[in-house]
């Protein structure tokens, strides 16, 4: 399995906006789909958002759900993470990872997903 490649972090201000790529090779065979989680310094990676590749159905954790969008382009094997209305308490390390197959649907535990890229930074300011 390769490692999903992450980029488009950086700082910006609260109320703004980034887009977050992934580029995930090598997920069609080994992969039900790819998932977001995030760490802030001292804290656990928690998860964020995640689409599984049947169906492209995708699902949020409650505190960036309406604020985060993630979508694919399965052509590019890309996955992306549109991030509004950002908030200082979004800043931390995201990372992709494949979700693995047999997962459930909604699988948000770190344990459903495996193969994590090197992640990027985001930060907020107030």
């Amino acid at each position: 399995q390769v490692q999903p490649v992450e980029s488009g972090g950086g700082l910006v201000q609260a109320g703004g906006s980034l887009r977050l790529s992934c580029a995930a090779s090598g997920r069609t065979f080994s992969s039900s789909g790819l998932g977001w989680f995030r760490q802030a310094p001292g804290k656990g990676r928690e998860f964020v958002a995640a689409i599984n590749w049947s169906g492209g159905r995708t699902y949020y954790a409650d505190s960036v759900k309406g604020r985060f969008t993630i979508s694919g382009d399965n052509a590019k094997n890309t996955v992306f993470l549109q991030m509004n209305s950002l908030k200082p308490e979004d800043t931390a390390v995201y990372y992709c990872a494949h979700k693995k197959p047999g997962s459930s649907w909604l699988a948000n535990m770190r344990s459903d997903f495996g193969s994590w890229g090197q992640g990027t930074q985001v930060t907020v300011s107030s």
